[in-house]
């Protein structure tokens, strides 16, 4: 299929969301037309959390899949993120609590170029790109998502980090007048995640300000997320607040909560099953049967590498 554009098309002449959602072409069309604009965002405003606000200057990234596109509404209401309960539902019920600007990240550590950044300013240099990813939870379902975001990679050169610098650390926002959630001991909060650098590192990994083609809804992790798609889903924080590198594997909240069901690593492994359920099969949101589940989430070719040598079912 051929999509030409034109360098003055408006996102007024583009096919509204009801008719576009699961349809690969307009995705395409998407990406192509707001190639178009030039690479970064634009203002502040722009990027506020509102319901089908589309991003200009998307181009189409690498590494996408061509499966089919699990349904907008599905990727919006059926959400694990304890901020705002614990049931799939409550983060679309509760999360438009959250007030996602003036939002600032301090990235800090062991980087020569640390500090302080008003979150526009943060991705503004950056191109965003739309990446078509599979994701993988823990709990055995999946969904394939267009997000729309920017390698991590990129921004960690940018701040320099330093020969101490082997992992990263993120930490999502602590409020609980925001996020009801956190009245809970569900979790120890603020939530905590983290990778080793030469992960943050790899191409595949990025922070994503959007999907669908428009900002990111708060209930998927606005303003501002991780998306590492070849681990399970609680690796992918939210409402990231501040990125720290640091020497020793830092402390991740699901570790903390329960180390013999959710490892460090959380590599997507059908051989490591969780000690309540199998992870060799996993069940497509949208479908009724379940599907064998791909090693490294069907990304192995990229990032099989990282692990060589390693015990995977040690270090899961």
């Amino acid at each position: 299929m051929v999509i030409k554009t034109r360098p003055d098309l408006r996102w007024s002449d583009v096919t509204p969301r009801a008719a576009y959602v699961g349809r690969r072409e307009f995705l395409q069309a998407v990406g192509l037309a707001a190639a178009a604009g030039g690479a970064g965002l634009l203002s502040a405003s722009d990027l506020e959390a509102q319901t089908g606000q589309k991003i200009p200057n998307v181009k189409k990234g690498p590494f996408g899949t061509d499966e089919a596109l699990t349904p907008y509404k599905d990727v919006t209401t059926y959400n694990n993120f304890y901020e705002f309960g614990t049931d799939k539902d409550d983060p679309s019920r509760y999360a438009h609590t959250l007030k996602t600007r003036p939002w600032d990240v301090t990235i800090d550590g062991a980087v020569a170029k640390g500090g302080k950044f008003a979150l526009d300013d943060l991705i503004k240099p950056y191109q965003l790109e739309e990446r078509i990813y599979r994701m993988r939870c823990v709990e055995a379902w999946s969904m394939v998502i267009p997000w729309i975001g920017f390698p991590l990679g990129e921004l960690l050169k940018k701040v320099e980090p330093t020969e101490k610098a082997k992992f990263v650390e993120f930490t999502t926002l602590r409020s609980a007048e925001q996020m009801p959630g956190q009245r809970s001991p569900v979790l120890e909060w603020p939530y905590k995640e983290g990778l080793r650098l030469d992960e943050a590192m790899h191409p595949l990994t990025i922070l994503a300000v959007g999907l669908y083609g428009e900002v990111l809804p708060n209930q998927n992790g606005a303003p501002l997320r991780l998306v590492v798609p070849w681990k399970y889903g609680f690796k992918g924080i939210k409402s990231i607040v501040r990125i720290r590198l640091v020497e020793s594997q830092p402390h991740t909240a699901w570790m903390d909560s329960n180390s013999s069901e959710y490892g460090f690593y959380s590599n997507v492994n059908p051989e490591v099953d969780h000690p309540r359920w199998t992870q060799a099969k996993e069940r497509r949101i949208g479908e009724f049967f379940k599907r064998p589940t791909l090693m490294f989430n069907g990304y192995g070719d990229q990032v099989a590498s990282l692990y060589a040598g390693m015990n995977l079912k040690k270090y899961f």
